[in-house]
């Protein structure tokens, strides 16, 4: 029988221990809002429609397979886990959003009136940020004492069609590997075992999405940590309009997909 620990002691995140060597990632699942931000929102930005919705859900099997999962609290708009400290762009020349998004997916403007300021964004990188990179890094730290290698799986799903970010539709699955430099060339193989062999799903391999910083910066494969990411197209199982409801049948036709493949990467880890 797999035991767990269940931690919910940190605001910014809630965690699930297990003792497999695999991590899950869901950055962008929070819909949290401190009063005092939640009250600068602009009507649009309040449906939080960029929120990763439901992907606890989606992924419901995590618990059966021993992984540990790092799930954030507060939304994206209060600050973005899957960008850089210093704010950098992750990818220059094209359009992205920053550590404090000022827009929304769509182009529409987050705050009611002056953007944070560089001392809130700080004050918001030291109480929401920090706390969960370093959740990460303790948690990578603990399985790699126990395993020679672990597989850090970066969660995330986004609307199928964005014309601000990418021309027509997104493929279904996108896979990141920073270009190949986060994980082994043979783990992801293997994870895309089961997606070659379906039909159903259009799928990418380091393509507009190849890994935030989650997966470029705690992705060390010389260090024995590999790490993918998943974007998912919505539209695969969710509506993308509001309120945004998951959809039971689109969900249990992808959840067997998503179970193979991290079936796959855990059989790769366990082989180290």
């Amino acid at each position: 029988m797999i035991a767990f620990e269940r931690d919910t002691s940190d605001p910014a995140f809630e965690r699930i221990r297990g003792d497999a060597p695999l991590v899950v990632s869901m950055p962008h699942v929070g819909i949290g809002l401190p009063a005092d931000i939640a009250g600068r929102l602009t009507p649009q930005a309040a449906t939080l429609a960029d929120t990763d919705w439901h992907l606890p859900l989606v992924y419901d099997f995590l618990a059966a397979l021993g992984a540990t999962v790092i799930v954030a609290t507060q939304s994206r708009y209060v600050i973005d886990l899957n960008r850089p400290p210093d704010g950098s762009s992750l990818y220059p020349g094209m359009a992205t959003t920053g550590l404090v998004p000022t827009e929304t997916f769509r182009g529409e403007p987050v705050w009611r009136d002056a953007p944070p300021t560089d001392t809130q964004i700080a004050e918001r990188r030291e109480r929401w940020w920090r706390p969960y990179h370093d959740a990460l890094s303790e948690e990578l730290a603990r399985l790699r004492t126990r395993h020679p290698r672990v597989v850090l799986w970066d969660a995330h799903s986004i609307a199928s069609v964005l014309p601000r970010f990418f021309e027509g539709r997104l493929p279904d699955l996108n896979f990141g590997t920073a270009s190949g430099a986060s994980c082994d060339l043979e783990l992801i193989h293997a994870v895309l075992d089961p997606v070659r062999a379906q039909q159903h799903y259009s799928w990418v391999l380091d393509g507009r999405y190849k890994g935030g910083h989650i997966t470029r910066h705690h992705g060390r494969p010389q260090d024995g940590v590999h790490a993918i990411q998943l974007e998912m197209a919505q539209a695969i199982y969710m509506d993308e309009s509001a309120p945004f409801a998951l959809d039971p049948a689109l969900s249990a036709r992808l959840r067997p997909l998503l179970r193979a493949c991290l079936h796959r990467a855990l059989d790769w880890a366990l082989k180290g």
